[in-house]
């Protein structure tokens, strides 16, 4: 008895990663709220990644970062982990200011080019 394998690529079962949009400004009495509903969306998803859009958060203050390392920690104690979409470049300064590091969406990398390594080579030029 042989058995075919259907065409095409194996069934994958993608899971898309659930979205809290996190309005601003934020007070300290909503931190709850917000550790709830991430692990909540966690446990439904089981996505393991929780996007928190944080572009309408406003200008950022310790308020927001005490809020982010409260949902981090509510991630990682569920078994999965924040990742942030939109985030301002003041937050990004004073986050690495605080020492925290979120993954973040959409994020460019800025390297600089490898050593010896020209981009652009002009018939006749010497060999390096």
């Amino acid at each position: 008895m042989s058995s075919a394998g259907r065409p095409g690529l194996p069934h994958v079962d993608a899971v898309t990663p659930a979205v809290l949009v996190l309005p601003g400004p934020v007070s300290r009495g909503e931190t709850p709220r917000f550790c709830d509903e991430v692990r909540a969306l966690l446990e439904a998803t089981r996505a393991g990644v929780v996007v928190c859009d944080v572009g309408g958060l406003g200008p950022p203050g310790l308020a927001v970062v005490d809020l982010l390392a409260r949902l981090e920690l509510t991630a990682r104690r569920a078994g999965g982990r924040i990742r942030l979409r939109d985030p301002d470049p003041a937050l990004h300064a004073l986050l690495d200011l605080v020492g925290l590091r979120f993954e973040t969406e959409r994020q460019v990398e800025q390297r600089e080019p490898p050593l010896g390594v020209e981009e652009a080579v002009e018939p006749g030029d010497a060999a390096v």
